[in-house]
C-alpha cells in the first residue's frame, strides 16, 4: 500500500510540476509575469489540490506516516477532489449552479424555514415524552433533516398525535422542495447543453461560405435549426429513391455523389439534398462519405419553416439546384 501511493503521489508530483510551469502559457494569465502566474496558478483551488496530492509521498518518505500506514490513506480523497476538478462534467455543474444561484438559494431558505419551524414544532409537542431526541430544538434538528429530506431512517420517531402530524406535512414539504431543486438543476442542465450545442453548431457554420454570406442576423436564425452529424469515411449518407426529409451541408470532409451514370465529389462548403426537397421528389442519388465528414443537417420541416421569412437562403438553395439540374440534364442528353 506504501509503495503504491509514493507512486500515484509521484505521478502528481511531476504533473504539477509541469502545471506550474506552463502556467504563464494560459490565456488567463495573460499580461503577468512568469513568477507571478506561477504563483498565482498555485494559490488557485487547482494549484492547492494539485500540492495536497502530492503530500502522502513526502509524508511516508520522512517517515511521518509509517507508522501508521493506514492514516495515510485518507489522502486517497486527495486524489478523488484532484480527478474531480478536471472532469468536463464538474464543469458544467459549476456553470449550472452559477446560472441558477438565485433561484436555488430561494429554494434552499424555504428548506431552511421549513426546517426550523418543523423542529420548533416537534420540539414543543414531544420534548417531555422524548427529552433525549426532542429536548431541545438542535436536538430536534435531526429527525428534521431526516424527515424533510424524506431519508427516514426511524431512529427517531414522534410519539405524540401532534407530533405525529407534523411529521406528516414535513413529508410531503420534503417531497416538494427536493422536487422543485431536481427541476432547477434539471432546467440548467437541460439550458447550459443547448447553449454549448449552440456554439458547437455556430462553429461548424461559419464553415460553409453560403450560409456565412447571409449574414450574422440570419446565420443567428438558422443555427438554432441545424443538427450536426459526423461520419467515418465510407458510410451511406442518403440512398437513391429514398424519401428526401431533410438537406445536408459539408462542415468538413468530403462526399461522393452516385448519379445513375456519373459520380462527383463535394468538398468543405458543399451542400446536397436540396432538390429532393424543393421537388418533393425521393433522392436522385447516393450519397457515401468518402473521409471523416461533418455534417450540417437541415430538416424538411424546418426547411419550410424557414422558407417565410429567410428567403434569401430558399433563393441561394433554389439557383444551386437549378445548376444541379441543368448540369444532369446535359449529361443525360450527352448520353449516348
Amino acid at each position: 500500500m506504501t509503495a503504491t501511493i509514493v507512486i500515484v503521489a509521484g505521478i502528481f508530483l511531476a504533473e504539477y510540476v509541469a502545471r506550474i510551469w506552463a502556467a504563464p502559457e494560459s490565456a488567463r494569465y495573460a499580461g503577468m509575469t512568469d513568477t507571478a502566474a506561477r504563483l498565482r496558478w498555485a494559490c488557485s483551488i487547482s494549484g492547492l489540490i494539485g500540492l495536497l496530492a502530492v503530500v502522502p509521498a513526502f509524508a511516508i518518505t520522512t517517515g511521518s506516516l509509517r507508522a501508521n500506514s493506514d492514516a495515510s490513506v485518507i489522502f486517497c480523497i486527495l486524489w478523488i477532489l484532484k480527478l474531480g476538478i478536471h472532469a468536463p462534467a464538474m464543469a458544467t455543474l459549476g456553470r449550472v449552479i452559477a446560472n441558477e444561484r438565485a433561484t436555488l438559494s430561494s429554494v434552499l431558505i424555504i428548506f431552511i424555514i421549513i426546517l426550523v419551524s418543523a423542529a420548533t414544532a416537534t420540539h414543543m409537542f414531544e420534548r417531555h415524552v422524548q427529552p433525549e431526541q426532542f429536548g431541545s430544538i438542535p436536538a430536534a434538528l435531526w429527525w428534521g433533516v431526516v424527515t424533510l429530506t424524506t431519508t427516514g431512517y426511524g431512529d427517531v420517531i414522534p410519539h405524540t398525535v401532534g407530533g405525529k402530524m407534523i411529521g406528516s406535512v414535513v413529508m410531503v414539504c420534503g417531497i416538494l422542495v427536493l422536487a422543485l431543486m431536481t427541476g432547477i438543476l434539471a432546467t440548467g442542465f437541460s439550458e447550459e447543453e443547448r447553449r454549448r450545442e449552440y456554439l458547437r453548431v455556430w462553429d461548424q457554420v461559419t464553415k460553409v461560405p453560403m450560409v456565412t454570406e447571409l449574414g450574422t442576423v440570419t446565420l443567428s436564425e438558422i443555427v438554432g435549426k441545424l443538427r450536426v452529424r459526423h461520419y467515418p469515411p465510407r458510410i451511406v449518407v442518403v440512398r437513391r429513391d429514398e424519401p428526401g426529409d431533410a438537406m445536408f451541408f459539408i462542415s468538413e470532409g468530403e462526399v461522393e455523389v452516385r448519379l445513375p451514370r456519373d459520380s462527383v465529389k463535394l468538398g468543405q462548403g458543399g451542400f446536397f439534398g436540396e432538390m429532393a426537397l424543393l421537388d418533393r421528389l425521393p433522392r436522385s442519388a447516393t450519397i457515401v462519405t468518402t473521409q471523416p465528414t461533418t455534417l450540417l443537417v437541415l430538416y424538411a420541416s424546418d426547411f419550410y419553416a424557414i422558407a417565410s421569412h429567410i428567403p434569401s437562403l430558399v433563393a441561394a438553395v433554389e439557383k444551386e439546384a437549378r445548376r444541379r439540374r441543368s448540369e444532369n440534364d446535359d449529361a443525360s442528353k450527352g448520353a449516348p
